[in-house]
Protein backbone atom coordinates (compact mmCIF):
# COMPACT_ATOMS: atom_id res chain seq x y z
CA UNK A 1 0.00 0.00 0.00
CA UNK A 2 1.51 3.23 -0.78
CA UNK A 3 1.68 6.13 1.53
CA UNK A 4 -0.94 8.07 -0.26
CA UNK A 5 -3.60 4.95 0.07
CA UNK A 6 -2.44 4.61 3.47
CA UNK A 7 -3.23 8.23 4.54
CA UNK A 8 -6.73 8.22 2.64
CA UNK A 9 -7.66 4.72 4.11
CA UNK A 10 -6.41 5.58 8.06
CA UNK A 11 -9.02 8.54 8.14
CA UNK A 12 -12.16 6.79 6.74
CA UNK A 13 -11.20 3.14 9.00
CA UNK A 14 -11.41 5.84 12.62
CA UNK A 15 -14.28 7.01 11.45
CA UNK A 16 -15.98 4.09 10.67
CA UNK A 17 -14.50 3.15 14.33
CA UNK A 18 -15.93 5.95 15.72
CA UNK A 19 -19.17 5.45 14.52
CA UNK A 20 -19.68 1.89 15.54
CA UNK A 21 -18.33 2.80 18.90
CA UNK A 22 -21.19 5.78 19.40
CA UNK A 23 -24.01 3.95 18.14
CA UNK A 24 -23.37 1.03 21.07
CA UNK A 25 -25.38 1.99 24.30
CA UNK A 26 -24.23 1.28 27.35
CA UNK A 27 -26.18 0.25 30.47
CA UNK A 28 -25.86 3.28 31.98
CA UNK A 29 -27.66 4.95 29.18
CA UNK A 30 -30.73 3.66 30.61
CA UNK A 31 -32.68 4.54 33.59
CA UNK A 32 -36.20 3.54 35.16
CA UNK A 33 -38.02 6.51 36.60
CA UNK A 34 -41.40 6.61 39.27
CA UNK A 35 -44.06 7.73 37.18
CA UNK A 36 -45.46 8.91 40.46
CA UNK A 37 -43.47 9.39 43.76
CA UNK A 38 -46.02 8.40 45.86
CA UNK A 39 -48.86 5.49 46.48
CA UNK A 40 -51.45 4.48 49.15
CA UNK A 41 -51.17 1.93 52.04
CA UNK A 42 -52.30 -1.53 51.36
CA UNK A 43 -52.75 -2.37 47.59
CA UNK A 44 -50.54 -0.61 45.35
CA UNK A 45 -50.22 0.05 42.03
CA UNK A 46 -46.64 1.13 40.62
CA UNK A 47 -46.03 2.52 36.99
CA UNK A 48 -42.05 2.63 36.12
CA UNK A 49 -40.23 4.35 32.92
CA UNK A 50 -37.61 3.06 31.69
CA UNK A 51 -35.77 5.69 29.77
CA UNK A 52 -32.77 5.88 27.28
CA UNK A 53 -31.06 8.98 28.45
CA UNK A 54 -29.38 9.66 25.71
CA UNK A 55 -32.94 10.77 23.57
CA UNK A 56 -35.28 10.70 26.90
CA UNK A 57 -37.40 8.23 24.81
CA UNK A 58 -38.93 5.32 26.88
CA UNK A 59 -37.45 1.80 26.01
CA UNK A 60 -40.25 -0.77 25.07
CA UNK A 61 -39.92 -5.03 25.58
CA UNK A 62 -37.04 -4.88 27.85
CA UNK A 63 -37.29 -8.45 30.18
CA UNK A 64 -37.97 -7.36 34.05
CA UNK A 65 -35.62 -10.16 35.95
CA UNK A 66 -35.18 -8.69 39.37
CA UNK A 67 -37.63 -6.85 41.28
CA UNK A 68 -37.76 -6.29 45.15
CA UNK A 69 -39.67 -3.34 47.41
CA UNK A 70 -38.46 -2.93 50.98
CA UNK A 71 -38.79 0.08 53.51
CA UNK A 72 -34.70 0.53 53.37
CA UNK A 73 -35.57 4.66 53.34
CA UNK A 74 -36.94 4.03 56.67
CA UNK A 75 -34.25 2.32 58.23
CA UNK A 76 -36.38 -1.04 57.73
CA UNK A 77 -34.70 -2.77 54.88
CA UNK A 78 -35.88 -6.44 56.16
CA UNK A 79 -39.34 -5.01 55.66
CA UNK A 80 -40.29 -6.47 52.42
CA UNK A 81 -43.47 -7.26 50.18
CA UNK A 82 -44.34 -9.19 47.59
CA UNK A 83 -44.46 -7.48 44.15
CA UNK A 84 -46.01 -9.02 41.04
CA UNK A 85 -45.19 -7.61 37.53
CA UNK A 86 -48.62 -6.93 35.83
CA UNK A 87 -49.16 -6.04 31.99
CA UNK A 88 -47.62 -2.88 30.58
CA UNK A 89 -50.29 -0.13 30.20
CA UNK A 90 -48.36 1.70 27.26
CA UNK A 91 -44.57 1.03 25.88
CA UNK A 92 -41.84 1.62 28.13
CA UNK A 93 -43.63 1.60 31.24
CA UNK A 94 -43.89 -1.33 33.35
CA UNK A 95 -46.70 -1.83 35.78
CA UNK A 96 -45.90 -3.95 39.31
CA UNK A 97 -48.54 -4.46 41.99
CA UNK A 98 -47.47 -4.21 45.65
CA UNK A 99 -49.04 -4.62 49.02
CA UNK A 100 -47.73 -1.20 50.90
CA UNK A 101 -48.18 -2.32 54.83
CA UNK A 102 -46.47 0.54 56.36
CA UNK A 103 -46.90 3.94 55.41
CA UNK A 104 -43.50 5.58 54.78
CA UNK A 105 -40.58 5.37 52.39
CA UNK A 106 -40.23 2.45 50.61
CA UNK A 107 -37.29 1.63 47.63
CA UNK A 108 -38.63 -0.59 44.48
CA UNK A 109 -35.04 -2.38 43.13
CA UNK A 110 -35.36 -3.37 39.41
CA UNK A 111 -32.95 -5.37 37.23
CA UNK A 112 -33.73 -5.43 33.54
CA UNK A 113 -32.19 -6.57 30.23
CA UNK A 114 -32.70 -4.00 27.23
CA UNK A 115 -33.18 -5.93 23.83
CA UNK A 116 -29.59 -5.51 21.71
CA UNK A 117 -27.72 -4.08 24.82
CA UNK A 118 -25.29 -6.51 26.79
CA UNK A 119 -25.30 -5.87 30.77
CA UNK A 120 -27.83 -5.09 33.17
CA UNK A 121 -29.91 -2.06 33.82
CA UNK A 122 -30.23 -1.51 37.24
CA UNK A 123 -32.43 1.26 39.48
CA UNK A 124 -33.27 1.40 43.25
CA UNK A 125 -36.35 3.86 43.57
CA UNK A 126 -37.67 5.84 46.53
CA UNK A 127 -41.06 6.85 47.06
CA UNK A 128 -43.83 7.14 50.23
CA UNK A 129 -46.76 5.24 50.95
CA UNK A 130 -48.95 7.29 52.77
CA UNK A 131 -52.13 6.40 54.32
Amino acid sequence: MSNTSFSRALPAALLGLALTAAARADTKDYEFQLVKDEARQGEAILDVRLVDKRTSKPVPNAVIFAKRIDMAPDSMEEMTSKIEQLPSPEPGVYRFKAKLTMAGGWRLSLGAKVQGETGTVENRLVFKATK
